[in-house]
């Protein structure tokens, strides 16, 4: 499936078949164009999975966390450049429009969570919501299942750190209080560009910059500790404005930042490089040409301890600007905030004996 002008809310231009699949789809050549866009959206499907667990685990040392949550599988935000679209291919779906278009959520989270925090083996460790894919996107607005997922938190009082760039957040404003009054609870927005223009493109249906800065207010203002990821940075597209993003987050209350740098695996490299074709003409060659410097000649090298930040002249001088832009607005680097987990608790249910007693 490819159409030669991007589709209207949508990202990548294309819907490659899966690195496992012998088939592919094609878009019907007869679809009309108006104003630079396909008139037909593509409305958004739902595909409903009932999963055997719910918290994932993580061994890799450039991750730090062990334990993650994913609400939902594919996302609607349509980050052109999300490093979860080849997921996708496990699912014989594209990592193309179909990663944007079809969306499995997971069906009785929250009462997975519980059986999973009740196991007897259970050692209480923060859970990450978003490790991979947004739990604020859009479809959550409905199916509530993040927030499902934070009551259950709450009661056991078990520590959650969230990464979205969704201003859905604000909506659990009275959990994430509570959570962070005992201190169980941080969060990462994550900021890509402060141009309204470049957002619509490169991620169509995430919060805009100005609404993703007012959530970072409200969640200062209510408590929560807020950090800011300049996540991805992509050379000659958004790198010029990384002192801009950590000033503009510092001023709305963020207490720390991180960044990294573009990842593009397997299927994101082509859906990647046919966006910037489109977008960016220009210095599409040239945005790829410092990418592949930055990863040892590759356009992705997927090698711990580099994979995150690149490597080269490029990525070191990214790195530095990056401290300088920490001290001089005085923001520290990414949140290490320590979460409490000597406050777990198994609450009684229905049957437990201890409910005799109460």
């Amino acid at each position: 499936m490819s159409a030669s002008k991007p589709l209207r809310g949508r990202a990548a231009l294309s819907n490659p078949a899966n690195r496992f699949s012998p088939t592919h789809q094609e878009l019907d050549a007869e679809t009309e164009f108006d104003d630079g866009e396909v008139t037909d959206r593509i409305a958004t499907v739902q595909i409903e999975e009932r999963p055997k667990t719910i918290i994932s685990r993580n061994s890799s040392p450039d991750v730090p966390f062990e334990q993650s949550i994913n609400p939902y599988r594919g996302c609607e935000h349509g980050c052109i450049y999300c490093f979860a679209r080849p997921s996708h291919a496990y699912w014989d779906l594209s990592p193309g429009l179909d990663f944007e278009t079809h969306i499995i959520c997971k069906t009785h989270a929250a009462e997975q969570l519980e059986k999973e925090l009740r196991g007897k083996n259970y050692r209480c460790t923060p859970i990450t919501l978003g490790a991979n894919t947004d739990p604020y996107q859009p479809l959550e607005q409905q199916r509530r299942t993040t927030r499902e997922l934070l009551e259950v938190m709450l009661r056991f009082r078990q520590p959650v750190t969230i990464i979205t760039k969704g201003a859905l957040i604000t909506r659990d404003l009275d959990l994430l209080a509570e959570l962070a009054r005992q201190q169980l609870c941080s969060v990462m927005i994550s900021m890509t560009t402060l141009d309204p223009q470049l957002k619509r493109t490169l991620e169509p249906r995430a919060a805009g910059p100005r609404t993703r800065l007012a959530a970072i207010r409200d969640l200062t203002d209510a408590g929560v500790p807020v950090g800011v990821l300049v996540a991805p940075l992509i050379p000659m597209i958004n790198d010029r404005e990384l002192e801009a993003i950590v000033k503009a987050s510092a001023d709305a209350g963020a207490r720390s930042a991180g960044y990294i740098f573009i990842r593009l695996p397997h299927e994101v490299k082509d859906l990647f490089r046919e966006w910037l074709d489109h977008h960016y003409p220009d210095r599409a060659e040239h945005v790829m040409s410092l990418i592949r410097q930055s990863r040892g000649g590759q356009e992705y090298a997927s090698r711990f301890g580099t994979r995150m930040r690149g490597e080269g002249a490029f990525a070191n001088l990214i790195e530095q600007r990056f401290r300088l832009a920490l001290n001089r607005y005085g923001l520290g680097q990414r949140d290490r905030l320590q979460l409490r987990t000597d406050l777990f608790s198994v609450p009684p249910q229905t049957g437990d004996q201890l409910a005799l007693f109460s």
